[in-house]
């Protein structure tokens, strides 16, 4: 460890009288100041030591600018050797290593302005009178700090990026803007067969609003019900090879600017069939593989051939993975471009939106994926062998998720009780150790809505409109949707709603086994979905059996999934696990209070009723664990008694979940907090 040696004229501060003996303690960090005895000190001279921090924990030492520098208090040294009188003052500088550049001070009384190069350097502001220490981290960039009376104003020039630090008082405002790139399988209203389609629809949109650049790469499907989605698409005239899968590739851009985002679909003959996203009537796709490691492969090469509104994004990015199917995109960072000094820079951030989705194929697929062979150990994956299929199989397989979340820079998921999930033997679904020993950079964020679309105020989709002000009109959509399903016109009858996939994540089992129980009570209950054939038989079965308490919907209907979020009393959640989740948001939002199991993102959301918190009580819903009939149905029936007997707890309760803040402008400045901390480490992989 390299020690610098200075010796400055220092004046004393109140704490140190000449009374004191011993040395003087050091006030930051770890930087050791010394002092010679007490009669060296009133002749007006200390020894002021320097230690270099450890070359591992920081690449260069650090500059500090101090509003008296060491040639300022050496010109007073020269003019004085004598303490000064008055109030005594204690200036140590600490970490000044100012290499080969220049710092000038320009005194005036209206307004100083000092302009001080660095390279990769930490910069120190340190307030004489509040002793306060500010730090700010810039990386090739030119800082100009003006400091006029009680205002300052820092102007800040980054590559590509750009800072603007306003000081007024106490109160600091850094607005920094990236490049952003999302990788995903789906984007609302492009395409979308659940949350992930909406996360990316409407997040991007919300960056964007808040100064950021921000592309969307989705594939372009063309399936005979997607197409004219695509309409104002334009083709932008840009077809490169990728190579993977035994040969080159040749994809096709086409771009859409729409609400402040660069949409860009990636078109390849393999996105042109009929069917859903990922399969049809016969199952799944069995070239998913292939169709979507053609994504993240033309995804990492559109930011640096296609010129969006007249140039690229360039290499200076961060890529926002979302789930598998954008999983290959972190490995290709850093096994095909970083060794050739391309994105070098660049960060990752892998978006786990449902864990239970790995893209797991045969280990002889990996020659496919056009990746060097030494990094097959990022995507190896072996099967315990209980979950074998027989005595012959290996268990090798090769798993692109597991891929991104050992190369990734940064992990989020959708809700911060799903990040603690996924590390338990439990929730992790065969990768929990893997994610507790990255655990260091995993962090949750909950799922936003578009607040405009999902506005009972403003909703095109139900009969009469209402806000928080004005309840009356959500009895009036109560009336209305009992009526259109033929159930009697009951306000004082809880009508409870379940909206979702009819499968076992959604809990579907346990309302079928419950039902015959609950539907004995004074109740209504409506379901919309689909998804397990036997589910949907049973509701026709229910239907005909219940006609005057059960309706069943088979199947999904945007309009009406908005009527029985505005016209029912009660949302039923019974997950099983639920990364997220946003039906409940969306009840809550309407005023419909929501009952869920104790679960990932429906425990982050709806808090529990307390009705002796306030006096109106306290919380947005109930929330029942462990998942099993009776803790279901005792949760049903505590709120439906709160529902006929306790009227003004029950407005509470949806009051207060319709004054939630779900907005994705909040959730976006979240996102922006998880980038700058990306940012402030190197590239995981290098």
């Amino acid at each position: 460890m390299a020690v610098l040696r200075a010796g400055l004229t220092a004046r004393y501060c109140g704490r140190c009288q000449s009374s004191d003996l011993g040395p003087i303690k050091p006030r930051f960090g770890s930087i050791p100041v010394f002092s010679q005895p007490w009669w060296r000190r009133s002749s007006g001279f200390m020894m002021v030591r320097r230690c270099l921090l450890e070359h591992s924990k920081w690449d260069n030492p650090l500059p500090l600018s101090l509003e008296r520098t060491a040639e300022h208090l050496d010109l007073e040294k020269e003019k004085d050797n004598t303490l000064p009188t008055g109030t005594r003052d204690l200036v140590s500088l600490r970490d000044v290593d100012i290499r080969e550049e220049e710092a000038k001070g320009i005194a005036n009384t209206e307004q100083t302005q000092t302009e001080v190069p660095y390279i990769k350097k930490e910069v120190e502001y340190v307030d004489k009178e509040a002793t306060a220490l500010t730090k700010v981290l810039y990386e090739k960039k030119e800082t100009k700090v003006v400091d006029k009376e009680e205002h300052a104003q820092t102007l800040v020039s980054f590559t590509k990026e750009e800072a603007v630090e306003v000081d007024e008082g106490e109160q600091t405002r850094i607005k920094v803007t990236y490049n952003i790139v999302f990788i995903t399988a789906e984007a609302a209203p492009y395409s979308k067969t659940g949350g992930l389609g909406d996360v990316c629809g409407s997040l991007p949109i919300a960056l964007a609003g808040r100064g950021h650049r921000v592309m969307v790469l989705s594939p372009r499907y063309l399936n005979g019900t997607l197409n004219s989605h695509y309409a104002s698409a334009k083709d932008l005239e840009k077809h490169i090879n990728v190579s993977c899968f035994g040969g080159d590739q040749e994809v096709a851009f086409f771009h859409e600017y729409r609400a402040g985002v660069d949409w860009v679909f990636v078109d390849h003959p393999c996105y042109h069939r009929p069917g859903s996203l990922y399969g049809d009537e016969h199952g799944t796709f069995g070239d998913n593989q292939f169709r979507f490691a053609l994504l993240c492969h033309a995804a990492c090469e559109a930011p640096l051939v296609l010129p969006l509104g007249g140039y690229t994004y360039g290499e200076n990015c961060l890529f926002l993975v979302n789930d598998w199917h954008a999983s290959l995109v972190p490995v290709l960072l850093g096994a095909k471009y970083r060794p050739h000094g391309v994105y070098k820079d660049a960060r990752s951030i892998l978006i786990i939106h449902n864990l239970a989705h790995q893209g797991v194929e045969p280990a002889i697929t990996y020659e496919n994926l056009g990746l060097p062979a030494q990094w097959y150990g990022a995507l190896e994956w072996i099967f315990p062998t209980w979950a074998r299929k027989h005595a012959l199989d290996t268990g090798a397989t090769v798993n692109i998720l597991k891929g991104a979340i050992v190369t990734a820079d940064r992990i989020l998921t959708v809700s911060q009780g799903y990040a603690w999930e996924i590390t338990t033997a439990e929730g992790g679904q065969g990768l929990d150790e893997l994610l507790s020993s990255r655990e260091s950079v995993l962090n949750g964020i909950t799922n936003g809505i578009d607040v405009d679309i999902w506005n009972p105020a403003i909703d095109k989709h139900i009969p009469f409109n209402y806000s928080v002000d004005d309840l009356s009109g959500k009895n009036l959509c109560k009336a209305a949707l009992q009526k259109a399903l033929g159930l009697a016109v009951r306000p004082d009858c809880p009508l409870i709603g379940f909206i979702g996939r009819l499968d076992y994540q959604k809990g579907t089992d346990v309302i079928l086994s419950t039902m015959p129980e609950l539907l004995q009570d004074d109740v209504q209950f409506i379901m919309l979905g689909s998804g397990d054939p036997d589910t949907e038989q049973w509701m026709r079965w229910a239907e005909s059996s219940y006609k005057e308490k059960f309706r069943g919907w088979v199947g999904f209907n945007e309009p009406f999934s908005h009527h029985i979020t505005a016209g029912c009393d009660i949302l039923l959640m019974p997950s099983r696990f639920e990364p997220c989740g946003l039906n409940q948001l969306y009840a809550m939002r309407y005023g419909s209070v929501p009952v869920v199991h104790c679960t990932g993102g429906l425990r982050d959301t709806v808090e529990i009723f307390d009705p002796f918190a306030d006096e109106d009580g306290r919380g947005t819903g109930w929330a029942f664990s462990p998942l099993s009939g009776e803790s279901m149905l005792a949760a049903l029936r505590t709120a439906i008694k709160t529902y006929r007997e306790h009227k003004s707890s029950w407005e509470g309760l949806m009051k207060r979940g319709m004054l939630k803040d779900f907005s994705w402008d909040s959730a976006a400045a979240k996102y922006e907090l998880i980038m700058e901390w990306a940012l402030m480490d190197p590239p995981y992989v290098r």
